[in-house]
């Protein structure tokens, strides 16, 4: 019997402990993420950025909306949204409950698919066939049919009524007391509603700084933001792998960058330039895979500082 047998129990085991561990623990083990980010002019006092990103927010999602009221007690200059804050259609006034007191500080979002459409049942294995097969989202499979739509509009109208700066492909600014920030954002590249030509044209005169803003860091985003000289780029939607192996690190990203900048600080380069990229491993899931493996959900606070 432990011949034959040992080796399988102990392995279901060991398969039924980690899910256990990913789904009841690592799910709703919340972390700050800190990083600091050589990017202002001399001479400029450094700024406190809290990034928000894939909330994916589910009714009933009590601990996670505590956490991120914590946040708040961090004080920062502004917050940056990137999007996909739903998971439910019936998810947005505790969404809006969750960010309320961040929503007090200066601040700017893009969305994600997620807060347009509702999530669908699908095998978690399709995103490793996908990632072979070179396909994301609307960038290589057909389009979504029967989807459901999420109410953002009333997002959209929340965030704007409390002076956040919508950036789905248009520019805005931030201003904070005697500084200027300059922000460029693009709608979702994930489903292709990315417009990078009615933004185009790089950093704006005028602004202490300029950053730029996108959901998916899909490369031809990327490329485009850093090739107009912008110093620094934020973006989610990765969930940092999400499920990943320790010690190797995930396996995929759901979009075209690769898995070595599926999460935290790196760099991109294009057209001569090179720029800071932040991506977000966001502190929420998909409604329909509330699991985490080596990848605590998290937040980041960007400190800025002067260029070296």
């Amino acid at each position: 019997m432990r011949a034959r047998y040992g080796v399988p129990l102990t392995l279901t085991a060991v398969g039924a402990a980690g899910l256990a561990y990913a789904a009841g623990f690592e799910v709703r083990s919340f972390r700050l993420r800190r990083v600091t980010v050589p990017v202002l002019p001399r001479g400029m006092r450094p700024l406190r950025v809290l990034q928000v990103s894939d909330i994916h927010m589910v009714s009933g999602q009590r601990k996670k909306q505590r956490w991120l009221q914590s946040l708040a007690g961090l004080r920062p200059d502004f917050v940056i949204n990137t999007g996909d804050n739903l998971s439910d259609t019936e998810g947005v006034p505790e969404t809006l409950d969750a960010l309320g007191p961040l929503m007090e500080f200066p601040g700017a979002y893009v969305f994600g698919s997620n807060d347009y459409y509702g999530p669908k049942l699908r095998n978690p294995a399709r995103y490793l066939l996908e990632r072979v097969q070179g396909r994301h989202g609307l960038n290589g499979n057909a389009p979504v049919v029967n989807a459901v739509h999420n109410p953002w509009e009333d997002l959209r109208d929340a965030f704007d009524a409390a002076g956040w700066v919508g950036l789905s492909n248009s520019r805005g600014r931030l201003k904070l007391e005697g500084i200027e920030i300059a922000l460029t954002g693009l709608d979702d590249p994930h489903i292709k509603r990315d417009r990078y030509a009615e933004v185009a044209g790089g950093p704006e005169s005028g602004a202490d700084l300029s950053l730029a803003v996108v959901h998916a860091p899909y490369l031809r985003s990327l490329d485009a933001f850093t090739a107009d000289g912008y110093p620094l780029i934020l973006a989610g939607h990765t969930h940092g792998g999400q499920l990943c192996i320790p010690f190797y690190g995930a396996l995929v990203t759901n979009c075209d960058i690769d898995t070595d900048r599926v999460k935290g600080l790196s760099t991109h380069t294009a057209g001569g330039h090179t720029s800071f990229l932040h991506v977000s491993a966001g502190c929420g899931t998909n409604r329909y895979t509330p699991v985490r493996f080596a990848c605590p959900p998290e937040a980041t606070l960007l400190t800025l500082t002067e260029r070296g």
